[in-house]
This record gives structure tokens, C-alpha cells and sequence, in this order.
């Protein structure tokens, strides 16, 4: 290793709470996202938390509940903002006050920082220890992340970067690399934690059947995106099972499907446009398989979301197909996936953006997937399919650009369809039972020209 960077690794090298002193009240700070955490610069900031008044922070899809909630859940110092509602998200809610959510289209957020349309002081990053060239490696997470480190641009006055060193994390080609030049602190995390493992979610009946409806709908050489969940879990395993040959992988997230697909021969990425040869992904999540798979693979790269997920990149590619869930879908083929009413359940991520491009690319199909009902807490059945959302739902997925809705009685084609024929296709969609009622209340609201029935 160079000396230059040795000698520059030993000036910037803190303790945590010595890294967390260049923080001032009233700065923005980005934490590390998504799977990464950096633990040792949490619990550092959460022991100043009398010295702050007003610290914002911004979180991104947290998979833990920080140490700055657990000592201020009401948010008296510290002011978290959270990009993409999970399960701690919601906790946090439940548990206090300190939790807000920032709307977004996952690709825009990287622009963010290139456009200065949102303030950054200080970020923290966890990454691989130090090259022999002085690069750090990101591992499993490009996001928004290296967007940030992009936007920095070598200017050391912008902003402050700190990495939190994790021998533990597995090593991932692409444009996920930060030099040394450009950090300012650097910490050995005392904890060295692995990243957090999610076993593959069984799905059940339902999803096998949604499963196969969209499996029917790909032809060889489709690429990829595929999220997390039962569905897609099945997708991989009926494609697996299938004829469907040299398909590709450009995809916001990376999970054990893709691994499970490369490993029985049907995924190469021969036919795609945009890093050929190679999957393509912004960030990892799943099982302790997936990550040895992702570590030191010259077949996969990971970049910034700014380009993985931005639609008229992603549309380069042909056959482009995108499967992601939802929460309901109106009458129109309006698509919410974020929230209940006014309950934030999920963020936007990048469900707009898949689906724009898949439309875009030559022979691509976005797929939207639901239940058509879900059981409530007395056991009773509550349809998926409404004629109108709750006051405060967020659309997710506009009716001008949801493209093909699928539950397991079938698959809708809603593009360039009139109101009365996405209605119908959409009925057509729902749990029987609740047919009969959807449709009289479509004729009330005069958008049904002729019943199914007739």
C-alpha cells in the first residue's frame, strides 16, 4: 500500500466520538442506508444528544431503530427524516413522535445533492477497509450514497464525509468506490456486525397463482427487477422451472432470486443493452448465500441510483419487465403501494420508475401484483380492489402510467384503455365475492357502460 495513503488514513483516523464533535446543531446528516449501518457513530451521536437542539437527520429504508430515537422518541434534539417507510419505521411511529417521511422518486434522489436542492453537512458510510490504492468499497450499497460522494466533488468545505470501517462486509465491483482524498474521518467500528440476513419469504397459494400469470407473460431475453416478497420469490422459481432462456438483471435491489437463476443457467445478460454481460443493481439484500455470492463477483456491478434506476437508462434495455406489489388499486388502475389512509406503510421507492421504463423499453411489461383480497383481524375478507382510495392515501402509480395489474384470477392490460374498460378488466380482477358490489357501484358513479354479465 502507498505510503501517501497510510500517512493519510493515520490523520484522518478517529474514534467515533471524536468523529461526531465537527457536528453542529442545526446540520443535516445522512446516515448510511439501507442494510448499511454505522453503529459506532450512532451510539457516538446519541451520547451528544444534549448538545444539539435541532439536528436533522435523513435515514433511508432503516433495517434497525437507531440509538438517536431510542434516546429521544419524541424528537426533543434529534429530528429524524426517513426516505422509505419498513417495519422499524412504523415501530418508530407506534413508539413516539421522531419519524417523518420523505416523499421521493428513488432515481431523483441523487440529484438531490448534484442540484443542491437539499442541505448536507456531514454523512456516514460504512465501507470495506482500505485498498492498496486508497479506495474504500461500499460493499452492498450504491443508493443514493455514492451520489452524495459524487456531488461532493473534492470540495472539503461542502461537506463532511465519515466512513465507519466493517471488516466484515462482503467486497462488490462497480462505480461503488470512495478514495481516501476524499473522506475526511475515518473509524475502525468496534462492532464489525455482518450485514442483516432475510430468509427467503415463503409465499403461498395466491402468490404461486399471480406467479404464474406473470411467468406466462415473459419471453427469452426479458431483464429483471424483481423485489422482495413472496411473489418474486415464486417468479424465480417458476422462470427456474421453466424453458425462459438468457435472461438479464438490471435492478434497484439485488436479492436471492437473481442468485438462484444464475446458478441453474438462466440468467447470462447476454441480451441486455446496459452493462452487458453483468447484473446490474443499486443496492443487496438476503441471505448469507446472496451475500458470498455478491462478494469479489466480476459478473455484477453496483452504481449509484442516480443511473441504476433512472427510466430512460433502465429502457435502453429491451424486454425490460418490472414485478412489484401494492397495497390497493381503484377503480382506474390508480396504484397505491405507500399507505393507508394517512398510515405510512412503504415509500415510493422505485416502483415509478421501473414502471415508466419497462413501458419505454422495446417489448417491455411493468407488472403491478396484489391479492385481490387481504383478511382482517376478525378473519373476514376486505377487497384490494376499491372504487376510491381513503382520504390521505398516497397514488403511488398514476391511472396515465400503470400499465398491467395482476392478482391471481389474471392479468389487465390497462394502457390506452377508456374509464368504463380499465374498470371492467380491473373488476374482472377482484376476489368473486366482491364482483357484484364493485360493479353496482361502478354503474352509480357512471363509468360502467355494460355489466360482465350480460
Amino acid at each position: 500500500m502507498a505510503n501517501i495513503w497510510l500517512k493519510q488514513y493515520k490523520e484522518k483516523l478517529r474514534t467515533a466520538d471524536e468523529a461526531v464533535k465537527c457536528i453542529k446543531d442545526g446540520d443535516w446528516v445522512d446516515y448510511a442506508q439501507l442494510t448499511s449501518v454505522c453503529h459506532d457513530l450512532d451510539q457516538a451521536l446519541a451520547r451528544r444528544k444534549d448538545d444539539f437542539e435541532n439536528l436533522f437527520v435523513r435515514v433511508s429504508t432503516l433495517q434497525y431503530i437507531p440509538e438517536i430515537f431510542k434516546v429521544d422518541p419524541d424528537g426533543e434534539h434529534f429530528c429524524i427524516n426517513e426516505q422509505s417507510f419498513t417495519p422499524n419505521s412504523r415501530k418508530m411511529k407506534k413508539m413516539g413522535s421522531n419519524v417523518h417521511f420523505v416523499p421521493h422518486l428513488y432515481h431523483e434522489m441523487g440529484f438531490w445533492y448534484y442540484t443542491g436542492t437539499i442541505g448536507i453537512n456531514v454523512m456516514f458510510v460504512e465501507a470495506c477497509p482500505m485498498d492498496e490504492h486508497g479506495y474504500f468499497n461500499l460493499s452492498v450499497i450504491g443508493s443514493t450514497a455514492m451520489d452524495m460522494i459524487k456531488a461532493k466533488g473534492g470540495n472539503t468545505d461542502s461537506f463532511k464525509i465519515i466512513i465507519e470501517i466493517n471488516t466484515t462486509l462482503p467486497r462488490v465491483h462497480g462505480d461503488n468506490n470512495v478514495h481516501i482524498s476524499d473522506v475526511d474521518f475515518i473509524v475502525e467500528s468496534k462492532s464489525n456486525e455482518p450485514l442483516p440476513t432475510y430468509p427467503a419469504i415463503e409465499g403461498d397459494e395466491i402468490d404461486e397463482k399471480i406467479a404464474n400469470n406473470i411467468v406466462n407473460e415473459l419471453s427469452d431475453g426479458a431483464c429483471l427487477q424483481l423485489g422482495i416478497g413472496g411473489i418474486p420469490n415464486f417468479v424465480g422459481k417458476k422462470i427456474a422451472e421453466s424453458d425462459l432462456k438468457d435472461l438479464g438483471c438490471h435492478t434497484e435491489m439485488f436479492c436471492d432470486s437473481y442468485v438462484d437463476l444464475f446458478n441453474c443457467g438462466k440468467l447470462t445478460n447476454k441480451r441486455k443493452t446496459v452493462c452487458k454481460d453483468k447484473s446490474l443493481f443499486t443496492f443487496a439484500m438476503g441471505s448469507e448465500k446472496l451475500y458470498e455470492f455478491v462478494n469479489n463477483n466480476p459478473g455484477l456491478e453496483c452504481w449509484p441510483v442516480s443511473r441504476v434506476n433512472d427510466p430512460a437508462v433502465i429502457a435502453q434495455n429491451d424486454k425490460v419487465v418490472s414485478i412489484c406489489g401494492c397495497l390497493n388499486i381503484d377503480y382506474f388502475g390508480n396504484v397505491s403501494s405507500e399507505s393507508i389512509g394517512y398510515k405510512q406503510i412503504s415509500g415510493t421507492g422505485g416502483q415509478l420508475d421501473y414502471h415508466l421504463a419497462s413501458f419505454r423499453s422495446n417489448g417491455g411489461k411493468g407488472f403491478v401484483c396484489c391479492h385481490s383480497y387481504k383478511l382482517k383481524k376478525d378473519g373476514t375478507k376486505e377487497s384490494t380492489i376499491i372504487p376510491y382510495f381513503q382520504p390521505g392515501t398516497k397514488v403511488t402509480l398514476p391511472e396515465s402510467i400503470t400499465n398491467y395489474i395482476v392478482t391471481e384470477y389474471g392479468v389487465a392490460n390497462l394502457k390506452g384503455q377508456p374509464t368504463w374498460k380499465r374498470t371492467e378488466d380491473i373488476i374482472n380482477l377482484a376476489h368473486p365475492d366482491f364482483r357484484e358490489e364493485l360493479i353496482a357501484g361502478a354503474e352509480k358513479a357512471g363509468i360502467w357502460r355494460r355489466s360482465n354479465k350480460r
